[in-house]
């Protein structure tokens, strides 16, 4: 159960990102003891949250980095992250972000092109290295969640195709400054049907299988991340099932003798440990629904805006409070998108209200913006106000 701590909070400016520490270190803990059962390594992956105090605990824990871009990559450096535990994805590495990596010789570089390969041949060649890289490969499996997050299909951008596959052989022969290591996959985000990775293993086996009959075995697999988290029944679900969710690539994917098995994990590690609080400006009745007008908006967390998303939204002032009215809660911002939910039923709610949108860890203060000249949200752990 979350404790919010509204009378410390009543004293504090809002909008601000409220993080419960001790359910971090919780829930990775849950999630080292179900990964050390099968001896699977863990990458966090820094797009989900790159907070320091976050990135600390996560460090502690054990777990290794996927990033995303240069400026991740140099983050995960300076905050402590080992070199050879950084994996470095993307799409659209440039050359400064590539020779980021190889400065630092990082554990890999994910690649997901066959000019990308050839690029990262040349760059290291030219600074005397030898780049390990996985090939990023797009399994055409259907994540089964939304189209903006779905990344394993053969429309989307991301990953080497099948029928592209002994070009890259062909290539990975050339290229004397490559070190091929591993095989990489990731289908998407938000992913709660445990089916969809059994599909994921399926293809995984199959298409290592093609690459062992070209005598290539890689020293480790990476399966990505994309495990999902309850945004509607938050306090009954705050950990995720990690153990189910190792268990099922420990049943169904088919590791070699001496080969590695690696997860990136971001959203389903920090998602429930943070809460976006806002306060009430205005209630504003209107004739077909009524607006809880708040001091947040998209600025400070734009999945509902840009995903569509739901979080569970409580008005913690008023937890006591059995009947409950409808709102629109919707935020400042000159958008008609700056909507958090429609409908939401809540207590009789007033001007000067608490209001916590929960499981706003993940993708709510990395991907906050200044639009509208908006002032930077403040953060607010736990271990502050306890």
């Amino acid at each position: 159960m979350t404790n919010f701590n509204t009378k410390a909070f009543e004293k504090l400016e809002t909008p601000f990102y409220y993080y419960d520490e001790s359910l971090l270190v919780r829930t990775l803990d849950n999630l080292v003891s179900a990964s050390k059962k099968h001896n699977f390594h863990v990458h966090y992956a820094l797009k989900a949250n790159a907070n320091d105090k976050i990135l600390k605990h996560i460090i502690s824990a054990g777990l290794g980095a996927d990033c995303v871009s240069g400026n991740e990559v140099k983050k995960a450096l300076s905050i402590g992250f080992s070199p050879n535990n950084i994996a470095f994805a993307g799409v659209g590495k440039s050359d400064y972000e590539i020779k980021v990596g190889l400065e630092y010789d990082i554990f890999s570089f994910n690649c997901e092109s066959t000019q990308e390969l050839e690029v990262i041949n040349q760059l290291a060649e030219n600074a005397g290295k030898i780049a390990r890289v996985a090939i990023r490969i797009n399994p055409n499996v259907n994540a089964k969640t939304h189209k903006y997050i779905t990344t394993g299909l053969e429309e989307n951008k991301f990953g080497i195709n099948p029928w592209e596959f002994e070009t890259v052989i062909n290539l990975l022969e050339k290229c004397k400054s490559l070190q091929l290591v591993g095989l990489h996959f990731h289908i998407g985000s938000q992913i709660t049907d445990l089916d969809v990775f059994k599909s994921l293993c399926i293809r995984v086996n199959e298409i290592q299988d093609w690459f062992i009959s070209r005598h290539i075995l890689v020293e480790h697999l990476n399966v990505g991340g994309g495990f999902g988290v309850d945004y509607t029944n938050v306090e009954e679900n705050l950990v995720p099932d990690f153990n189910s969710f190792f268990q099922l690539f420990a049943d169904f994917l088919e590791l070699k003798p001496g080969q590695q098995l690696h997860f990136e994990l971001g959203r389903s590690v920090v998602a429930q440990c943070g809460s976006l609080i806002s306060r009430v400006l205005y209630i504003k009745n209107g004739q077909n629904t009524n607006f809880a007008i708040l001091d947040a908006g998209m600025t400070e967390l734009i999945r509902p805006a840009l995903y569509q998303s739901a979080h569970l939204i409580q008005n913690i002032s008023r937890l006591d409070h059995l009947a409950l009215h409808k709102y629109d809660v919707v935020g400042p911002i000159c958008e008609s998108s700056d909507c958090f939910g429609k409908a939401i039923l809540l207590p009789e709610t007033k001007r000067g209200d608490l209001i916590a949108i929960r499981t706003a860890g993940a993708y709510g203060e990395v991907m906050s913006s200044s639009y509208n000249l908006r002032d930077k949200a403040n953060v607010y752990y736990d271990s502050d106000l306890n």
